[in-house]
């Protein structure tokens, strides 16, 4: 059983796959950060210095009451929230990873796309009366005797 453990492991496609959830692991880290420190604080500027991050409803009232300055106040005091900022960070990475992806796997595929050669001009036609393959030039059919027009 361990030695079928250890083939099975050592397949290819099961190192790429491992490769593959590490990688995308240290991609998600990059896009989120790219979302959430590059991304949001302009656009929260530009739509009058919300701070995407900090954007929540309060559902209840925690501990102390509100209004919360911050979302982590709010969550400090046992309040329970939506945090619509977070998900919305969220909602921007995914569409941020999956257009990457997406361009990954165009290029991956024009890579692999071979082009298709084109087919070679015919040398020979069929006789209309044996059915068999002649050269285009011949008058006479070698098998049949026919004249061909």
């Amino acid at each position: 059983m361990a030695a079928e453990f250890k083939k099975f492991i050592m397949r290819g496609s099961v190192i790429d796959m491992a490769v593959g959830i590490i990688i995308g692991g240290a991609f998600t880290k990059i896009v989120n950060s790219m979302v959430a420190d590059i991304m949001m604080p302009p656009l929260g500027l530009l739509l009058g210095k919300v701070d995407f991050s900090n954007w929540f409803v309060v559902i209840k009232q925690g501990a102390t009451e509100g209004p919360y300055a911050s979302l982590a106040a709010a969550q400090a005091a046992g309040a329970t929230t939506l945090n619509i900022g977070t998900f919305l960070n969220a909602v921007i990475s995914f569409l941020i990873v999956a257009f990457c992806i997406f361009l990954l796997i165009k290029g991956i595929n024009k890579l692999n796309t071979h082009k298709e050669e084109a087919a070679p001009a015919p040398t020979t036609k069929k006789c209309p009366y044996c059915c068999t393959d002649i050269p285009l030039e011949a008058t006479r059919c070698p098998n049949c005797t026919s004249e061909l027009k």
